[in-house]
């Protein structure tokens, strides 16, 4: 099976980029499904339903997210009626929405995608490794599903990692959002779960971490606020993981960071 997983989309300049890109990556990648991060597809602040529909309606099969899914007011209505859009599994019981979703393609091969947050600089939300454990035993890997997803949304990068050894074998993919920056770690474990710290963003890399320069930088040096940040809206660089697994095992073949745009080298999967 061939995923593509995008990172966190930041803005106009992300999701523009991505709805152009996707239909020619999905041919020329001959890809069976693709998961996005959309938490910050909102002029960089939570997701409408009117951009979540654009996604699913334009190549994406799972919308995952992160600390501010609830940015947006709708989202706790529309979260309810869209099992496609993902929070994470370790909020408290009776938030809105779920952590995880299973898809079947048409060749009847299983998808389970589980979001889960960090606890390390984050919300206190409930132990992501229980949360992940128990999602894990209701469908085992190569019996019950044939790929397991696992986007970890968090700000340490040693809690991340903690996470991919920890489903190690359990999963075929653990990859890393929330932070914005593509890691140059890409592998595959011993136990073969495919994995990388953070798959970066799609959005303007002339920026802080897709956000305009300008008020970031007041904060920083001023130690004051002047403003609301708002993403940057440059030309736009698309990043995330490629992933090719064995049908039978779930376990990862290969992995390979993408990176289609300006600023940051490129690199695309060879087929």
């Amino acid at each position: 099976m061939r995923l593509l997983y995008l990172g966190d989309i930041i803005g106009r300049a992300g999701r523009t980029l991505v709805l152009e890109k996707l239909p020619e990556l999905r041919r020329s990648l001959k890809l069976d499904f693709v998961v996005v991060n959309g938490e910050n597809a909102a002029s960089g602040f939570g997701i409408t339903g009117k951009i979540c529909k654009a996604f699913l309606e334009g190549g994406v099969d799972v919308v995952s997210s992160g600390n501010h899914i609830w940015d947006q007011k709708e989202t706790k209505t529309y979260i309810a009626g869209e099992p496609r859009l993902i929070r994470p599994v370790n909020y408290p019981q009776g938030t809105p929405g779920r952590g995880s979703v299973m898809l079947q393609d048409q060749r009847g091969r299983k998808l389970l995608v589980i979001n889960v947050m960090g606890q390390i600089f984050m919300n206190a939300l409930d132990d992501p490794f229980a949360a992940v454990e128990k999602e894990l035993g209701k469908y085992p890997l190569g019996q019950g599903a044939n790929f397991i997803l696992v986007d970890i949304h968090g700000e340490a990068t040693s809690e991340k990692m903690a996470m991919g050894h920890f489903c190690d074998g359990r999963a075929s993919l653990v990859v890393g959002s929330h932070s914005h920056i593509p890691t140059a770690d890409a592998r595959i474990f011993d136990g073969g779960t495919a994995y990388q710290t953070d798959a970066g963003m799609c959005g303007d890399y002339n920026s802080v971490i897709g956000m305009d320069k300008a008020e970031p930088l007041q904060r920083f040096t001023r130690k004051i606020s002047t403003g609301r940040f708002t993403p940057a809206l440059g030309e736009a660089t698309i990043c995330g993981v490629f992933v090719e697994t064995d049908d039978k095992t779930g376990l990862a073949r290969r992995i390979e960071p993408l990176r289609l745009g300006k600023y940051l080298k490129e690199h695309m999967p060879e087929m």
